[in-house]
């Protein structure tokens, strides 16, 4: 299995499709209890057109947590020096979630690795909400866990129409999400994104286009929310019907048609809605 070392010593899993220098990839940012097997279904999709390239951020999957305190700043560098590992000189980053957080910072940072963003379920001014989330869950994480946690996650991160339809597999889509994660690394990262500083202080160094997805029955992210965050990136917003957080696992053609037609677009600039 392919790793890279990070200049602290901290070993990040990541997995490659077809990636050409000359070529920029698509990169896929995990959620928070996330692993690069979710974006499995995808990356095979996308490798038609595009490189790809999957990654667990530290504290992520089969990625180590390293000896410093997980925080936004470590995840931003890690990203960008795995782009530099790879020799990728520029990149399409799709991020959810806490994904799509990183990858904005990335965007803002260092502008110049990234050519086309998209957010998923993320929104200008929902970092209040999220962090109560995270510290429900972590609450729940020190008391008992994985499991108990991954329950509590699923009215959550799932909107009503894909929990009546997989109804019946819950139980191993829970075990799935406890086989997959480590409850140390974990609550590190829940503990980090407490930390976590507004998107408010770097929205304005986007550049590149973007775009911004949520799901009309995300509980975490209102659509007003992710509406002005496409506003102030100066991209264009799409919103699913009857998804939840976790768009790419609801509406997975519909993910992947829609985001296909943003990053062939011919023409470098964005649009607003």
């Amino acid at each position: 299995m392919p790793y890279f070392t990070t200049p602290d010593n901290c070993r990040l899993y990541y997995a490659t499709l077809n990636i050409e220098p000359a070529r920029a990839p698509v990169v896929f940012l995990n959620g928070t209890s996330q692993t690069t097997v979710y974006w499995e279904p995808h990356a095979n999709a996308f490798s038609a057109h595009f490189g790809v390239l999957r990654y667990d951020a530290r504290a992520q999957g089969k990625s180590d947590i390293g000896t410093r305190p997980v925080s936004a700043e470590i995840h931003t560098a890690d990203l960008q020096n795995l782009l530099d590992h790879l020799n990728v000189q520029k990149a399409h980053l799709i991020g959810i979630s806490h994904g799509a957080y990183i990858a904005l910072r990335l965007a803002a940072t260092a502008p110049n690795l990234v050519d086309r963003l998209v957010l998923c379920s993320i929104g200008k001014d929902s970092g209040a909400q999220v962090k109560l989330i995270i510290r429900s869950w972590l609450e729940i994480l020190q008391r008992a866990d994985i499991e108990t946690m991954a329950w509590a996650t699923l009215p959550l991160v799932f909107g009503k129409r894909f929990l009546n339809h997989n109804r019946t597999i819950l139980d191993k889509i829970v075990a799935a999400i406890a086989a997959r994660n480590d409850k140390e690394a974990l609550i590190a990262s829940f503990n980090a994104i407490a930390g976590y500083p507004s998107t408010e202080s770097f929205l304005k160094a986007i550049k590149c286009p973007t775009l911004v997805i949520s799901g009309s029955d995300d509980p975490i992210v209102n659509r007003q929310d992710a509406r002005q965050l496409a506003k102030d990136c100066h991209g264009r917003h799409e919103i699913f019907p009857q998804t939840g957080h976790s768009i790419p696992a609801e509406v997975p053609a519909l993910f992947q048609q829609v985001i296909l037609d943003f990053l062939n677009q011919q023409s470098p600039g964005a649009s607003t809605v």
